[in-house]
């Protein structure tokens, strides 16, 4: 289950961080052929949405928090918004006929992010892309953490709500594969090569 954020801006999330991740997602969808309907899990607020919209595309968005979605409609009156929990049960809802699925740091929050997966799956058309963002963890990142003591900060425990998965791209692989998903192209965003601050994986959903 994706917990409820509560929002209270119609920009991005994370700044000019977030605005940068959501360049380089706008950019990829923009580059992938044969796409005409897409779904958003756990758009939030729905600043990619939005963009994405204002492109032509038909969208939808689906998140949990009340806060967010009021500010997706208000923000964007072309794309479609549903209250709802992320998981395989979406499909009743919306059907099966997606291009594309996207989903952009959502899956470090869920306890079974399976269920992302599962309802992206279901979600798609055979042959349809599958667009996932979240944090880069890596050896060489999580070392140089470790060297400058900065573990603790950035795996905090002491506060609420947050990241709870932290993927490899090894990890994330492993998981998009047994869901059903293939051909997974990897880009990153943000830092030095190998201290990314974000992984950007695309697949597609076998035929």
């Amino acid at each position: 289950m994706y917990s409820e954020f509560t929002w209270a801006t119609d920009g991005p999330a994370n700044g000019r961080s977030g605005e940068g991740l959501a360049d380089s997602i706008v950019e990829l969808v923009s580059r992938t052929d044969g796409v005409e309907t897409i779904c958003d899990l756990g758009c939030g607020n729905g600043y990619i949405t939005t963009r994405l919209a204002s492109l032509g595309y038909a969208i939808t968005g689906v998140d949990l928090s009340q806060s967010g979605l009021e500010i997706a409609r208000a923000s964007n009156r072309n794309a479609h918004y549903i209250e709802a929990n992320i998981d395989a049960r979406l499909v009743s809802r919306l059907g099966n006929a997606f291009d594309l699925v996207l989903s952009s740091d959502v899956i470090e929050h869920l306890y079974r992010p399976s269920d992302l997966l599962e309802a992206a799956h279901s979600l798609l058309k055979p042959g349809g892309c599958l667009i996932v963002t979240t944090p880069y963890h890596g050896y060489v990142k999580n070392l140089v953490l470790a060297i400058f003591g900065k573990m603790d900060a950035h795996f905090s425990a002491l506060h609420d709500g947050g990241h709870i998965k932290f993927f490899s791209i090894k990890t994330l692989s492993q998981l998009i594969e047994s869901c059903g998903f293939i051909g997974l192209h990897f880009t990153f965003y943000g830092r030095a090569p190998w201290l990314w601050k974000n992984m950007i994986c695309s697949a597609r959903k076998a035929d």
